[in-house]
């Protein structure tokens, strides 16, 4: 069931949060990752970016929205 927040008098989705999380998650993911080069090792490395972020919001979601 989807649930809203209130914030400063507006509803706002309950994943918004999890969002902003997953973003400082996928920043300091893909910073390790362009350090250690896993960059050069695949195909197309923006699409892999996305994919990245992608499995990341979903699993942080499906773990805490149970």
């Amino acid at each position: 069931m989807p649930r809203e927040i209130e914030w400063f008098s507006l509803l706002v989705p309950g994943l918004l949060p999890i969002l902003a999380g997953c973003v400082l998650l996928f920043v300091i993911v893909d910073l390790a990752c362009a350090r250690i080069g896993v960059y050069r090792h695949v195909w197309h490395p923006g699409l892999f970016r996305v994919a990245l972020f992608a499995a990341l919001f979903s699993g942080v979601a499906l773990l805490l929205r149970q």
